[in-house]
């Protein structure tokens, strides 16, 4: 592993990190067989060119989701869906994917116009959390997620390498410590996308591409370090973003196939989630932590389930 100091230290930027799983006993059912999330017809995209909704995380009472065109740059906003179904723009120009919480109710994001991984207060003031690694700015830092000692771990795919100049030569899962030593967790997957952390915080999980099939893996996380991966599912369709319940199933969204499927930590199928489009993410959230949210073209969905999950 190759290790790199950043000139911003993260300790300050992180240091109340927003907890994995919603505070109280795990209770209630996992999700099985399958089922069929809505559309909250309110969010549906009023743009008149084809883009994608990316990362939603919910903070206090309202949804929080990246909103990007395929125009040049992939220009990128965040739009707030609130508690009474009203969408609005929070951030016009943000740059941004995959979206988290610093726990003190900012925004972490995958910013591809600035090659960093970024922090948006809710007022709109941006500053980098991490800009480079080995001397080179990322290539379009996608998801992200944050441990409970305030690592960081996100993915750095090339889906939005145009965007800026410059990047890195390979596509790169990261890991970012406290005191800004930046880490390689992964460098074999093709594009990187997905990553979550499980309720303990003691497994990452990435999905990514190996070959012309998309795979699941863990990383066991011993003393606070990832380990060798393991592939726990193969043969995915291309996955993107993933959630997490407070019992640790993986809630992994296939791009193209316009579902997600539900794993359970030891990689049994136990659930698929239909839409109507395709689908990037997903995030618990809602007044008792049970609506699992799900951003896609243009759209977004929402299903009640019986279990708390993350909220990125």
């Amino acid at each position: 592993m190759k290790l790199r100091h950043l000139v911003l230290s993260l300790a300050a930027v992180l240091a109340a990190p927003y907890a994995i799983s919603a505070p109280g006993a795990c209770s209630g059912k996992a999700p099985s067989g399958e089922l069929t999330a809505t559309r909250i017809a309110a969010a549906n995209s009023t743009r008149g060119e084809p883009g994608l909704y990316e990362g939603p995380v919910w903070i206090k009472d309202a949804l929080y989701f990246s909103d990007f065109t395929f125009s040049p740059g992939f220009p990128s906003r965040i739009l707030k869906l609130d508690s009474e179904g009203k969408v609005s723009t929070l951030i016009d120009d943000s740059g941004s994917n995959g979206l988290a919480t610093d726990g003190k109710g900012n925004l972490l994001a995958g910013t591809h116009k600035y090659k960093s991984v970024s922090r948006y207060t809710l007022d709109g003031k941006r500053s980098d959390v991490v800009s480079q690694f080995n001397g080179n700015v990322f290539n379009s830092p996608n998801d992200l997620t944050l441990a409970a000692d305030g690592t960081l771990y996100f993915s750095d795919p090339d889906f939005q390498r145009d965007a800026a100049p410059g990047g890195q030569d390979k596509t790169r899962v990261y890991r970012v410590a406290t005191d800004g030593k930046v880490t390689v967790v992964d460098d074999t997957l093709k594009n990187p996308n997905g990553v979550s952390l499980s309720p303990k915080g003691d497994v990452l999980y990435v999905n990514g591409m190996v070959g012309d099939h998309g795979v699941l893996r863990a990383y066991p996380i011993v003393n606070g370090v990832p380990q060798q991966g393991k592939n726990l599912v193969e043969k995915l369709g291309i996955p993107d973003g993933m959630a997490i319940d407070c019992q640790g199933n993986i809630y992994v969204t296939e791009h193209t196939d316009k579902r997600l499927r539900v794993f359970t930590p030891a990689g049994k199928q136990i659930a698929t989630i239909k839409v109507d489009a395709n689908v990037t993410n997903a995030a618990f959230g809602g007044a008792d932590g049970k609506t699992l949210y799900i951003t896609g073209a243009g759209a977004v969905w929402q299903l009640k389930l019986d279990v708390t999950g993350s909220p990125y």
